[in-house]
């Protein structure tokens, strides 16, 4: 604990209740922290890689089956708006910069993954490690494609009307799940600093 100037224990700025008490009467607890900085750093870690592996093998394995099933060359309809249907990938997520050399975008997004690496090195809570995580399975998954086939495969194709959106993986699926994730964990700071500030009077 902190001691004020009356040489009494109080909480060191992470509870409400600011009230002074003898030292003698303070027990030792964690400290507090809004943004879940005492959490384990191994077990933030191994989330981070949890998420990465199950991303980058629920990729890869899907994209297996759908390599296998010819009938999926033409399309299969699911859903009145849903179709699987198998195809080739030259640019990024959902069809972007499709007129660049494969390798300037594999070289790109392992750039990327490095840089994300280290940053789940780094993280301090559970949700950030596994938005890293899921973003660095989904760009491994669809770096692997375009190191084994040039382009990446996508197979999930969602459509109203005559208008489809472009087709996309699971791959792709981590990936825009990560960001979500990170921009949910940007919006919770502001709040749990709010909450972790002492009342005025």
């Amino acid at each position: 604990g902190c001691l004020d100037r009356n040489g009494m224990a109080r909480p060191c700025g992470c509870g409400r209740d600011r009230r002074a008490v003898p030292a003698i009467l303070m027990v030792d607890r964690p400290r507090c922290s809004g943004r879940s900085a005492g959490e384990d750093m191994s077990a933030v870690r191994r989330l981070g890689v949890a998420c990465a592996v199950a991303a980058f093998a629920l990729d890869q394995g899907s994209k297996a089956i759908v390599v296998a099933s010819p009938a999926l060359a033409a399309g299969v309809e699911v859903l009145p708006f849903f179709n699987l249907v198998r195809g080739q990938n030259s640019g990024v997520t959902f069809g972007m910069f499709g007129g660049a050399p494969w390798w300037v975008l594999a070289l790109l997004a392992l750039a990327i993954v490095a840089a994300l690496s280290v940053w789940l090195w780094r993280a301090q809570n559970r949700l950030v490690a596994a938005a890293l995580g899921l973003l660095i399975g989904g760009a491994l998954g669809n770096v692997l494609d375009r190191l084994r086939h040039g382009a990446v495969t996508d197979f999930l194709d969602f459509y109203l009307g005559a208008y489809h959106w472009p087709a996309f993986n699971l791959a792709d699926v981590a990936v825009v799940s990560g960001v979500a994730l990170l921009l949910l964990d940007g919006f919770r700071a502001p709040q749990e600093q709010r909450q972790g500030e002492p009342e005025e009077g």
